[in-house]
């Protein structure tokens, strides 16, 4: 099982240089620093420590997820952030469960003993209605369908049609935002019946940089897709 980790960055010195030296080169067959264009010395910092790096032209998690697709050379990918809110320390776990058969596994910051030191009153509610909604309107069994940190067969990304401008652009356009494609993976991969298994994941608060949340668009043009998709994917 090659898997690849994706780092996605913006503006995240103070967190890179404290997580990614904790994480083991040889835990992953290639590491890829996706920057969204930081001015604050990520990008330089990320490339003398020999990183590979790709700075995406698009604004948004998913247009820089769909631009390094081709530079991915894992059957697996692991998108992880270094800004302190994944623990590098669980990467062997999630890909020890992949290992398992697994098509995706989420590190849930909401499964077991699991807490988040980043969520407000506002965010986790707003978790917690959202993976109630996909597990309610698309058969889910998730604790954490939102989370950025998870592994997942490449080949998903093209099953589950992640890459098509249509199943973002009227949502991104109503409420003014660009998304990621965390959400749509966790209800497309629920719709499919995918192979899904999480593991407990804190979630530590942030080190540095700024928070980047848009918590009223992204949550109402979440919601608009959750809703869509009842009856748009088959």
């Amino acid at each position: 099982m090659k898997t690849t980790l994706l780092v996605m960055t913006l503006n995240e010195i103070d967190g890179m240089k404290a997580i990614m030296p904790k994480i083991q080169r040889d835990w992953v067959d290639q590491i890829i620093v996706v920057d969204g264009g930081s001015k604050d010395g990520t990008i330089e910092w990320a490339r003398e420590q020999g990183y590979q790096v790709y700075v995406q032209k698009q604004k948004g998690f998913r247009h820089a997820y769909c631009e390094v697709m081709p530079l991915v050379e894992g059957d697996v990918l692991l998108t992880f952030s270094p800004d302190g809110n994944s623990v590098p320390e669980l990467i062997p776990d999630i890909l020890d469960k992949m290992r398992e058969g697994y098509d995706m596994v989420i590190a849930s910051r909401y499964l077991g003993p699991a807490k988040s030191e980043d969520d407000d009153p506002i965010t986790a509610f707003g978790n917690w209605l959202f993976t109630k909604t996909i597990n309610i309107l698309h058969g889910g069994n998730y604790t954490d369908a939102m989370v950025i940190y998870r592994a997942y067969k490449k080949q998903m990304v093209h099953d589950l049609e992640l890459m098509d401008e249509g199943a973002y652009r009227t949502p991104e356009k109503l409420f003014f935002t660009k998304i990621s494609w965390e959400p749509l993976l966790s209800v497309r991969a629920a719709k499919r019946k995918l192979k899904i298994a999480e593991i407990p994941g804190d979630e530590p608060a942030r080190i540095g940089g700024e928070r980047k949340l848009q918590i009223l668009r992204w949550g109402a043009a979440y919601y608009f897709q959750f809703l869509r998709e009842k009856l748009w994917w088959k």
